[in-house]
């Protein structure tokens, strides 16, 4: 395996990048990108989909809601940006911090027209922390419904912040329990429609829930991969849906992911023989070419960024040299890029 960051890099066009989701939501374009590194890529929609499984195959799918996750802080006359990122088993949130540098432990944040306050607890020297906020449970869920916006990735360009549209837009049919900072965007292109023909092909569903933080936006900083430490994300998957899941492959079904997200889960909490187990902890799993997989069949996924670690688990499933290949397809196709983008259907390669 080469380690070399550099090599998961290629050059995207910035009106690759989508700024507005397709409408409707399974109107986006959908590459289908066979496992066969000989067989051409087929371009067809989101819409095709129950069309390209089969009968028996379980559609997994993420469950976790977006929070409000964007705050306007001070410190005394300082600025300050907060971006919550993991919510603690002691009540204390982790966070980015813009402005880290005019922070000391022990400060206390303030939010313009707010009662609320946050104590700085500790300090990354990194520019993160973890903060302790004077309300906590439904108080706390009102506060930030009240002084927080949504954390959209900086590639959305909003210079006057998130929009109406996109606080409905953001937000995937699955969404059901609250804690994600982003949302997990291959999610975003199912409708009720969409679902409902799912269903008549005999396609399962489940979900599990992964509340996605806010280390999902960064690339990859160190030259190695080696090098890079990935964001820790609280993850949950019952005991009944890893019995469904364990069920369909006893049946030689697939277990097809709807996102990185749930693909990441589910490969952290398979065992040695393949068999899902119960999950409720976190996980800091760094899947890249060279990862053995034992959970998932099928992934659809939008087009990620250079040199970030998503790109780099689409290569360790389907492939370097042909993800390179299908990426490159993609851009010269005018498809569109990252969380309101397009999606690509991806088949588990052997013996990568």
């Amino acid at each position: 395996m080469d380690d070399r960051t550099a090599d998961f890099d290629f050059p995207l066009p910035e009106t690759s990048i989508a700024q507005h989701p397709a409408r409707p939501r399974d109107s986006a374009r959908l590459l289908d990108v066979p496992a066969d590194p000989a067989a051409p890529f087929i371009d067809r929609h989101v819409r095709d989909l129950p069309g390209l499984l089969r009968e028996g195959d379980l559609l997994v799918a993420n469950d976790t809601a977006v929070i409000p996750a964007q705050l306007h802080a001070r410190r005394g006359e300082a600025k300050i940006g907060v971006t919550l990122d993991q919510h603690q088993a002691n009540g204390s949130w982790s966070a980015l911090i813009r402005n880290a540098k005019r922070l000391r432990p022990g400060d206390t944040l303030t939010f313009p027209g707010m009662e609320e306050t946050a104590e700085v607890a500790s300090l990354d020297g990194q520019g993160g922390a973890t903060l302790r906020f004077s309300t906590e449970g439904d108080a706390f869920d009102t506060f930030l419904r009240t002084a927080g916006a949504l954390a959209l990735p900086p590639y959305i360009a909003r210079p006057q912040g998130p929009t109406a549209e996109d606080e409905r837009d953001y937000r995937t049919i699955f969404a059901e329990h609250r804690g994600a900072v982003a949302a997990p965007t291959a999610g975003l292109h199912f409708t009720p429609d969409l679902l409902a023909r799912l269903d008549e092909a005999g396609i399962g569903r489940e979900t599990l829930t992964l509340h996605v933080g806010a280390g999902t936006f960064l690339p990859v900083r160190t030259e190695t991969l080696s090098g890079h430490k990935m964001h820790a994300e609280r993850g949950i998957i019952t005991p009944e849906t890893a019995e469904r899941i364990n069920a369909t492959k006893a049946r030689g079904g697939r277990i097809v992911a709807v996102g990185t997200t749930t693909l990441r889960l589910l490969e952290s909490a398979v065992n040695e023989d393949g068999q899902i187990q119960p999950f409720n902890s976190d996980t800091s799993i760094f899947i890249h070419p060279g990862f053995r997989f034992r959970a998932v069949d099928v992934l659809m996924t939008n087009f990620h960024l250079p040199r970030s670690t998503l790109f780099m688990l689409v290569c360790a499933f389907a492939g370097t040299q042909r993800m390179q290949a299908a990426y490159a397809h993609a851009i010269a196709s005018g498809y569109r890029f990252y969380s309101y983008g397009d999606a690509c259907l991806l088949r588990r390669a052997a013996d990568i």
